[in-house]
């Protein structure tokens, strides 16, 4: 356990030190509000007004906080996934300064070198990730504020699973790579696209049937259906205060993402997380057993080479 804080440690100064590196993770959430808030507002605004203004009334505060919690959700949805691409570029810097190789022939094994850099790259993530979302939370609070405790709460441990989550894709895409210049032409695909398909940038409830199938197969789609939840359940609240029909409610829950739907059933708020869960434990072996399986190759190049020096 020593061995493996120390490594934590180590990952984690290397990342402070690396101005470069540093100034792009923390800078991100900033321009994905700034860019969030200027862009993707109006579109959520016009799209929810336009699904809700022919059988609902709606106050502008309400429809304010309405957008300012999707879009709050849609930014944390992402910025959980990529920034850790950022954040995990120590693993392939060590690849690339012939590190790696140091640590092969250390008597610290494999496994709890790998586990060095995923916990490095989780404890980083989250405290870039809990900065974005002291800026979500303070934009809510300007537009339209209607949180409980609880539900800051849930969106906290909403956002851990996600790191969780994003950390390890990025362990597991992160560890063939050779050079800075993958692993940023990498990051800056999963940045364009994991937007699209996990229901950031657009509500999937617009797509198509057929490609909304292909989305509900996609653990990303729940994770930020979670947070979605969380983060407008205040608003479904004040909303049924207020005396909306409760069909009403349920009309814009399916409009915003809230109630995805597997095979035809609606999948519930804790479905969705025994999804992230089981995810997150399913990438965590696969990372392992990649690991593994690696360190069993190089254990055979290793005895080759002997072999063929004593001969």
């Amino acid at each position: 356990m020593k061995t493996v804080i120390a490594l934590v440690n180590r990952n984690r100064k290397l990342f402070f030190k690396d101005r470069g590196m540093l100034f792009s993770a923390m800078i991100t959430p900033g321009i994905l509000i700034v860019l969030y808030a200027t862009f993707l507002a109006k579109v959520y605004k016009d799209s929810f007004l336009s699904a809700t203004k022919e059988w609902v009334n709606i106050s502008d505060k309400l429809v304010n906080g309405t957008v300012a919690a999707q879009l709050a959700a849609a930014l944390l949805a992402v910025s959980c996934v990529t920034v850790t691409f950022c954040v995990n570029l120590t693993m392939v810097q060590d690849r690339a300064n012939g590190i790696r190789k140091d640590f092969n022939v250390s008597p610290v094994s494999r496994r709890t070198i790998y586990l060095g850099y995923f916990l490095s790259t989780v404890v980083n993530s989250l405290m870039v990730n809990g900065i974005a979302l002291v800026l979500c939370l303070g934009y809510i609070g300007k537009m339209g504020w209607y949180m409980s405790a609880t539900d800051v709460l849930w969106v906290i441990l909403d956002e851990l699973l996600l790191v969780l989550f994003g950390s390890t894709i990025s362990s597991i895409i992160s560890y063939p790579l050779t050079t800075q210049g993958q692993l940023s032409a990498v990051g800056t695909i999963v940045s364009a696209g994991y937007g699209f398909i996990c229901g950031a940038y657009m509500p999937i409830s617009n797509f198509g049937s057929g490609l909304q199938k292909v989305l509900s197969y996609l653990p990303g789609t729940y994770g930020t259906s979670l947070l979605k939840n969380h983060m407008l359940n205040g608003v479904y609240r004040e909303m049924k205060d207020s005396g909306f029909p409760e069909e009403a409610i349920t009309v814009i829950r399916n409009t915003l993402d809230c109630n995805p739907v597997f095979h035809g059933h609606v999948v519930t708020v804790n479905q969705m997380i025994v999804i992230m869960v089981a995810s997150v434990l399913v990438n965590l072996s696969v990372y392992d057993g990649t690991a593994g399986e690696r360190s069993r190759v190089e254990r055979n190049i290793d005895y080759c080479s002997k072999r063929f020096r004593t001969q």
